[in-house]
């Protein structure tokens, strides 16, 4: 996988036309150049008269909220960062190439509350922040002359959600021209109904929409190719495409010895769907399919090609600490590589649809994908303003528009994704059931309840019974659109639910936080499958997974730390991650490989010894990878490892070997290197060491890539260290870092990690923070880019960046 073929997909958005010998009619652009903003509501903003010059020129994607400043006037849920109403305007003119087709724009999602206009004319609203949608722009296109492109995005309330939002066109947007005959937006649909070693069946559905006025006999080919290019399958079928609809079409491929998409191998065709009237192509699609069967079992789990395998699972949200949700593929593709060497190949997109190159980058990496559509449904949770669980909350959010909205957008996530090999599952909704948040049962008087708010049954909150007549409901609208995967949904509250039709109307029920109702709820519902949509850190929540053929999945809160559902200010974001806002590793990571992973590691961290009366076991926050303490202060030092022993080194003295996942010594400190071996068969075959570490001395730095793509802007990450004399970490660091750029480049935010700094994100300068941040800097053009990074009292760095 190249990164300039990644790119390439990209500006594809892997659904746009494939180029082709026969030049197929579609053309698709990238519509994120400049665009002008104005952050605040403006009178008729839509119009083509307004003088917008005193607007600021943004790329898209683009987060206002993330521009802060943070402050305590707003929510903690929010990540105390402002909302408000924001304005985009767009110049343009119809590119030749489209000229005298039907052209549209795709918005791949606005948060929120979005209204599109074209030269005065609105195009239509959509609430949902998450939804991506697409609106005509014919019928009011100058194609010879200059068109404005207007969309106001309106988030007054913040706390209307109990993460990080963001706000405004924070997802790439799509120009888009075609002939009057062509594939309806998401018209495409690939399933594979059966699958042995030696042949295939490829389900192939197509929806045709004739924009003429009278009726038109259409080709419809499908071409299906292997990663090397050769065509595998083809089929055609001839269908009538009545005017002002869509038509359907289904045509079934036979692929002979096919190549099945797995984590391991997450192989990849291409599908072609090609449309011809009278001899002539008019349009053509491209995705990219997998051949994979899935299976989930009440008794075994679940099955992918016909084996066993345990979901080893992350929750995860949109942001990227300074970035806020405007995070590019680039950003995500270094991020998901980390997860995948920690022993991850599930991913829950916690609890929204996310950008469509997050689903592209989880089906050529060979993440398996729930994919979710709402965390609230026709009554409001609690948004918490103040800090977690603390004061009065907020009730605004996506359920205001429910009723009006919940079917479309369910209906359009499944659309839009439903041939992406990653995802093996659709959920309807995340801890709906919360207890007395908002619906509640008078069961909550008693039994165990660890997800509750308030105490016991609330008899003026709207009633339990609810759940399973709305849940019906959202199963059936799912199953209109895609029956090739079960429909589920994340439960807090299942003690309650389980007196609900609730869990029954699932096809598999997540359980959050509820690993002691496993063996319970499995001898009393034996037809249930049960697996965990939520789950803590602790060993106890993977063994309850690892030793129960029946548990399928861990999904972990959280892969990564992110903005909003914080505590009380000055925190902002919640750091309950493997990885940090920087996408930096964090001691559980390591924790968490031993447990998930063969390949031999071992990781060593530090932690002032327990003191009596203490547990003995050391909490993994607390341990840091650091060899620099008190002179003679006791310490406890811990090991992780997936090794069947582990020796601990001290300035070359052994300090003998231990057995087990996590181990520890504790030991009176003395400077010099300390040194973990691990051991198979008597023999090492791993080591980590620390080093005590002197005075700092110096930056250095390093870019994840030093070649980049002008035309896509696309991102330079930095990791930038405050080192000693000799090159180890300084911890403790916190040097002020400024960052400055010579040629074609800018500096669009300096992420640290520290979940309670409140420094401006766009700032060219940042605090270190455990002696690390990472910096993005963006090419504005082609050409040779010099970071310059310095900090008083320290050896500065210059990194060199190439953009083409």
């Amino acid at each position: 996988m190249t990164r300039t073929f990644l790119l390439t997909l990209l500006l594809l958005g892997g659904w746009l036309a494939a180029t082709s010998a026969h030049a197929q009619e579609r053309r698709t652009l990238l519509f994120n150049d400049d665009w002008r903003f104005h952050k605040g509501d403006v009178a008729a903003g839509e119009t083509t008269g307004l003088d917008d010059h005193a607007w600021h020129t943004v790329l898209l994607p683009h987060d206002w909220s993330i521009e802060g400043p943070f402050s305590q006037e707003w929510a903690s849920a929010t990540a105390f960062l402002p909302g408000g109403v924001g304005w985009y305007r767009k110049s343009f003119e119809v590119p030749a190439e489209m000229r005298g087709k039907k052209v549209f724009v795709y918005f791949d999602g606005v948060y929120k509350n979005s209204e599109v206009w074209l030269n005065g004319h609105s195009l239509g609203k959509r609430p949902s922040g998450f939804a991506s949608f697409e609106y005509e722009l014919t019928p009011y296109l100058n194609s010879n002359g200059k068109n404005l492109l207007a969309v106001k995005a309106e988030h007054s309330q913040v706390a209307d959600s109990r993460w990080y939002t963001g706000s405004g066109i924070y997802r790439n947007v799509y120009l888009v021209g075609t002939a009057p005959v062509h594939v309806a937006r998401w018209g495409v649909g690939f399933t594979t109904p059966e699958v042995t070693a030696a042949a295939a069946t490829g389900q192939v559905t197509v929806a045709v929409t004739n924009a003429s006025t009278t009726a038109t006999p259409v080709l419809v080919k499908a071409i299906l190719a292997d990663a090397k290019g050769k065509v595998v399958a083809t089929m055609q079928q001839q269908v009538q495409a009545q005017p002002g609809t869509d038509t359907p079409a289904a045509l079934t491929l036979k692929i002979n010895k096919p190549t099945l998409w797995s984590v391991e191998n997450p192989n990849l065709y291409k599908l072609r769907v090609a449309l011809s009237v009278q001899g002539k192509p008019v349009d053509g699609v491209e995705e990219e399919v997998g051949v994979r069967t899935i299976r989930f079992d009440a008794a075994q789990g679940f099955f992918l090609n016909g084996k066993n395998l345990k979901l080893k699972g992350v929750c995860l949200h949109d942001d990227a600490g300074a970035l806020g949700v405007a995070v590019p593929l680039e950003v995500w593709e270094r991020r998901l590589k980390a997860l995948k060497e920690v022993g991850c190949n599930s991913i829950r997109m916690s609890h929204n649809p996310h950008a469509d190159y997050f689903y592209t980058l989880c089906d050529r990496m060979g993440f398996l994908v729930m994919d979710e559509a709402f965390d609230e449904w026709e009554v409001g949770k609690n948004k918490w303003v103040e800090g977690w669980n603390v004061g009065t909350p907020a009730k605004f959010g996506s359920h205001e528009h429910f009723q009006e909205w919940a079917d479309r957008d369910l209906r359009d996530m499944i659309l839009r994704n439903r041939n992406r090999p990653s995802i093996i599952m659709w959920s309807i909704g995340n801890e709906i059931d919360y207890p007395n948040d908002p619906y509640s049962h008078e069961v909550l008087n008693t039994g165990r309840n660890p997800q509750i708010y308030g105490k016991g049954y609330l008899p003026d909150h709207p009633p339990a019974s609810r759940l399973g007549v709305l849940a019906r409901h959202l199963v059936e609208v799912a199953k209109q659109y895609d029956t090739s995967r079960p429909i589920t949904a994340a439960l807090a509250g299942v003690v309650m639910s389980n007196f609900t039709d609730y869990p029954d109307v699932l096809d598999v029920v997540g359980y959050n936080y509820q690993e002691f109702r496993y063996p319970e709820d499995h001898q009393k519902y034996p037809n249930r499958i049960i697996y965990g949509s939520e789950n803590g850190m602790g060993r106890d929540a993977w063994a309850a997974v690892d030793s129960n053929a029946y548990i399928s999945a861990q999904y972990l809160w959280t892969g990564i730390d992110y903005l909003g559902e914080a505590g009380k200010w000055p925190q902002r974001s919640n750091g309950a991650g493997l990885l940090d806002m920087a996408g930096f590793p964090k001691p559980e990571y390591y924790f968490r490989q031993s447990l998930w992973t063969t390949k031999p590691m071992t990781y060593v961290a530090v932690a002032p010894a327990p003191k009596a009366g203490d547990s003995p076991n050391v909490n993994h926050r607390r341990i840091q990878p650091t060899w620099n303490w008190p002179a003679g202060e006791q310490v406890r030092v811990v090991g992780f490892t997936n090794c069947e022993a582990a020796e601990l080194v001290l300035n070359g003295k052994s300090l003998g070997r231990k057995t087990g996942r996590e181990v520890y010594w504790d030991v009176p400190y003395q400077p010099g290197t300390l040194l973990l071996k691990g051991y198979n068969q008597g023999k090492e075959v791993s080591r980590t060491e620390l080093h005590t570490a002197t005075a700092p001395h110096a930056l250095q730095a390093t870019a994840y890539q030093t070649k980049l793509a002008a035309s896509t802007h696309e991102l330079a990450q930095m990791e930038v260290r405050v080192v000693d004399q000799s090159g180890n970490l300084v911890q403790d660091a916190t040097h002020e870092i400024s960052v400055s750029v010579q040629g074609p480049g800018r500096v669009v935010g300096i992420e640290s990690g520290d979940l309670a700094s409140h420094e401006d994100y766009q700032a060219p300068k940042h605090r270190a923070y455990h002696g690390k941040l990472l910096v993005f800097v963006q090419p504005t053009g082609a050409g040779r880019i010099s970071v310059q990074m310095q900090a008083p009292g320290l050896q500065s760095q210059q990194v060199t960046l190439q953009a083409k």
